[in-house]
C-alpha cells in the first residue's frame, strides 16, 4: 500500500457515482434530487471497479452526498477500507426543479425561454424551478474546501454527481461557470486533487482507464 500523503496535504478522489437506469435511458432525463433510484447493473460494475482502483490507496474517509447512488458507490469505495461513508448534504445533487424527469429534446421543447436562458448562462439561470450552476456553487465549494482542511495529512474520497463535480472542477480550471456545463464527468469517472494551505491543484480530471468496457 502506498503511503500517506505529507502532513500539510490532503490528497482528494473526487468520484462520480456509477450509471442509474436514468443515466442508460436514449435520451437520458435529468434526475436532480427527486429521483433517487439505485445503481443500474452496470453502475454496479463501475463502482466495483472504482473499488478495485482505489483498495490499494491509503484512504481515510469517505464522503458521499445523500443520494442513494452517490451512497451505493461510496460504499463499494469503502469496503476494501473497513471505512463507514460519511454523508456531506452540501454535495446534493442540483436541484433541477420542473425538469426533473426529462431529456433535453423535450425541455427544449415545452420550456423554450428557460432553456435559451440556461443554456446562454447556467451560472445565473437555474433549472426552471430548482438551482443554477452558481447556487450548486455556493454550497459545494465550501464544503470541499472545509473537507480539505480538515484532513492535512490524509487521503480522502467524495463521491458526488455530475453538476456538483463540474461547478468545483471549474474553480480549479480557473473556468467561469458558464463553461462548467463542458467538463466531462463520466459516471464512476475519477479527479485526483492535491491541497496544501498555500494551493489546491488538479493533477488527473475523469480517469477512466479501470472502467475498460464499462461506460456508458
Amino acid at each position: 500500500m502506498q503511503l500517506p500523503p505529507p502532513a500539510d496535504t490532503t490528497n482528494l478522489f473526487l468520484v462520480r457515482h456509477g450509471a442509474t437506469d436514468a443515466n442508460l435511458q436514449r435520451p437520458y432525463i435529468l434526475q436532480g434530487q427527486g429521483i433517487n433510484g439505485p445503481l443500474s447493473t452496470l453502475g454496479e460494475k463501475q463502482a466495483a471497479a472504482c473499488s478495485r482502483l482505489l483498495s490499494e490507496l491509503p484512504i481515510s474517509h469517505i464522503y458521499a452526498s445523500p443520494m442513494l447512488r452517490a451512497q451505493q458507490t461510496a460504499v463499494k469505495i469503502a469496503q476494501p477500507h473497513g471505512l463507514t461513508v460519511q454523508t456531506a448534504r452540501q454535495l446534493n445533487e442540483c436541484d433541477v426543479g420542473r425538469w426533473e424527469g426529462l431529456d433535453w429534446g423535450s425541455i427544449e421543447r415545452d420550456f423554450p425561454d428557460e432553456y435559451t436562458h440556461f443554456r446562454k448562462n447556467p451560472a445565473e439561470h437555474p433549472y426552471a424551478g430548482g438551482e443554477s450552476y452558481g447556487d450548486v456553487a455556493q454550497r459545494v465549494r465550501p464544503q470541499i474546501s472545509e473537507l480539505l482542511k480538515r484532513h492535512r495529512g490524509e487521503s480522502i474520497v467524495i463521491v458526488g454527481h455530475n453538476v456538483v463535480n463540474r461547478v468545483y472542477l471549474a474553480s480549479l480550471l480557473d473556468l467561469p461557470l458558464t463553461s462548467a456545463p463542458s467538463i466531462r464527468q463520466a459516471n464512476c469517472g475519477v479527479n485526483i486533487i492535491r491541497s496544501t494551505a498555500e494551493e489546491t491543484m488538479l493533477t488527473t480530471m475523469n480517469a477512466l482507464f479501470h472502467l475498460n468496457g464499462l461506460l456508458v
